[in-house]
């Protein structure tokens, strides 16, 4: 399967020859080079590789963070730019950056407050949003009450306010307990299946990036390029849960994965080292 082999559907995500560059002269760093991706409508897809391969540039780049400095890049047929400007994704970063003066449910409610949604609005959606992640009684209670997977599950809830048919999601579970980190994979894969929202999800877990996803992108060490494209072959009415983690067919994907980005990264250094 190659980077471009996707599901029937309209493209949430196409990439084309997609480069980045920092800086200029001789401190130029090449970050990003040569990436092509497209990610379907609905599809869960997981960017896996080395740090500083250019997994969250790549997560920036389509977000409008970051501007590309080659190749062409889209988001449901708009320029990432566009897609922003009208709330087609929402983003949830490795800390939930609430505020911590804000309850759960005002904290939800911002971005919807900022759009110019009307009270009445913003209640309804608040309280679909806190029923969707599970906190409904803890919607008066504030940033510093909650744990950190609790906070987390808000960060998701307020991306998800303008129900943007993208969702991208920079190791929103890194800093996380174990135990934690399981339980709000199995939400988020819920959530996911639950809204019909596609996801571009960076993680550095293998296990994580087969259970949660659809697809797995492998990327190459600096500068990133896509290696390899694994399918989970996972399907979206299987129940993310513990006993998919003890399924043999998912050890085998596990699997799958760490030969393609060790395989590919060692491929890799035997030319530099040639």
């Amino acid at each position: 399967m190659t980077a471009t082999d996707t599901p029937t559907g309209e493209s949430a995500v196409v990439a084309r020859g997609l480069g980045k560059t920092f800086g200029s002269g001789a401190r130029a760093v090449l970050a990003l080079t040569d990436v092509d991706l497209e990610v379907a409508p609905g599809e869960f897809v997981s960017l896996l590789g080395p740090s500083g391969c250019g997994k969250s540039t790549l997560l920036r780049l389509v977000a409008d963070l970051e501007q590309p400095t080659g190749g062409e890049l889209s988001v449901f047929g708009k320029t990432a730019r566009q897609a922003r400007l009208d709330q087609d994704y929402g983003f949830a970063f490795q800390q939930a950056g609430l505020l911590p003066w804000r309850s759960v449910a005002a904290n939800i409610a911002l971005p919807l407050q900022l759009h110019g949604a009307s009270r009445t609005e913003r209640k309804e959606r608040v309280a679909e949003l806190a029923s969707l992640v599970g906190l409904e009684d803890f919607t008066r209670s504030h940033p510093d009450q909650l744990s950190g997977g609790m906070q987390q599950r808000v960060a998701i809830a307020r991306a998800l306010a303008e129900k943007p048919r993208l969702l991208l999601m920079d190791e929103p579970f890194g800093a996380l307990d174990e135990m934690t980190r399981e339980r709000l994979q199995g939400e988020l894969a819920r959530i996911a299946a639950e809204s019909g929202t596609a996801v571009v999800f960076v993680t550095h877990s293998i296990p994580e990036a087969v259970f949660l996803s659809d697809r797995v992108v492998v990327m190459s060490p600096r500068p990133g390029r896509i290696t390899g494209v694994v399918a989970t072959g996972i399907g979206r009415e299987v129940a993310r849960d513990d006993v998919l983690r003890e399924d043999p067919r998912f050890h085998a994907k596990v699997t799958e994965v760490r030969e393609t980005l060790h395989g590919r990264a060692a491929a890799s250094a035997g030319r530099e080292a040639r």
